[in-house]
C-alpha cells in the first residue's frame, strides 16, 4: 500500500526547491511558506526550523494530495490522503504511517472504519462492502480478519472465529426470523490456481458442517458451537492503493 509517492525530500532537494515564505533568524524556513520541489511536488503550509511542521498541504505531481498535520517533515497527527486511484484515507497518522483510528474509502466504494497499525488494518474495525451491502465487524491482525468477528448480511449474520480472512472453527448463523444454526467451518482441501505471474497459488476451500438449530442464544467466540448450512465465504475486500 502506497501513499502515492514519498513526500519526504533530502537536504539537497530542499536546497534546490523554490521557496517563498517566512524564515527564522538562522535563515531556515520557519512559519508559513510554499515550496516547489525539483520533481514537481508542491508543499504549502507551516514550517518549523527548516522542516514541514504544523498544518500543511502536500500535492504530488501524480495527482495525490495530503492535507493535515506534520511533525518534523512526517505526516503525524490528523490528516487526509487523497490517492491517485480515487481512494482516500482520513484519520490518524504516526511518523508517516496510518496508525490509530481512520476511515479508508476504496475506489470500488468499499470502506473500512477502524483501527490501524503500520499502514495495516489492525485492531477493531468495520469493513463495508459497497456492492452487496454486507459488512464485517470484528478483529483485524496485520490487515486480515482474525479471531472473533461478525459477518453481517441483509437478513442474517454469521458470528464466529476467523483465521487469515476466512471463518474457521465453531460459529453460528443468526437469522432474522429468530433462530440460529450452529456448526463449524472446516478447510476441506487446497485448490491450486494460477497466479498473476503464472505461479501456482493455493486457495482454501471451506465447508460448513451443521450441528443443530436453536432459538437465539448469547455468543461467545471460544464456545464449541454446532449447526448450520453451507454458506459462501465473505467476499474479498477492495485493494488498497
Amino acid at each position: 500500500m502506497s501513499d502515492g509517492g514519498s513526500d519526504g525530500f533530502d537536504d539537497e532537494q530542499s536546497k534546490l526547491a523554490e521557496y517563498e515564505g517566512e524564515r527564522n533568524e538562522a535563515g531556515e524556513r520557519h512559519g508559513v511558506g510554499k515550496a516547489v520541489l525539483p520533481n514537481g511536488d508542491v508543499y504549502q503550509g507551516q514550517y518549523g526550523n527548516g522542516q514541514r511542521h504544523g498544518e500543511g498541504t502536500y500535492r504530488f505531481k501524480n495527482g495525490a494530495r495530503y492535507v493535515g498535520d506534520y511533525y518534523q517533515n512526517m505526516k503525524h497527527g490528523q490528516g487526509i490522503f487523497y490517492y491517485p486511484d480515487g481512494s482516500k484515507y482520513e484519520g490518524s497518522w504516526v511518523e508517516d504511517l496510518r496508525q490509530g483510528h481512520g476511515v479508508y474509502t476504496y475506489p470500488n466504494g468499499d470502506t473500512y472504519d477502524g483501527e490501524w497499525m503500520h499502514n495495516l488494518r489492525h485492531g477493531q474495525g468495520i469493513y463495508h462492502y459497497h456492492e452487496t451491502g454486507s459488512k464485517y465487524k470484528g478483529s483485524w491482525v496485520n490487515g486480515k480478519m482474525e479471531s472473533g468477528g461478525e459477518y453481517i448480511y441483509s437478513n442474517h449474520r454469521y458470528k464466529g472465529n476467523f483465521v487469515n480472512n476466512y471463518p474457521c472453527g465453531p460459529g453460528k448463523y443468526v437469522f432474522d426470523i429468530g433462530c440460529e444454526q450452529h456448526g463449524e467451518y472446516h478447510q476441506t482441501e487446497q485448490e491450486q490456481v494460477e497466479g498473476e505471474w503464472g505461479e501456482l497459488a493455493s486457495t482454501a476451500v471451506l465447508k460448513w458442517v451443521p450441528k443443530c438449530i436453536t432459538g437465539l442464544t448469547p455468543w461467545t467466540p471460544d464456545r464449541d458451537y454446532a449447526g448450520g448450512e453451507k454458506e459462501k465465504a465473505p467476499a474479498e475486500e477492495g485493494t488498497e492503493s
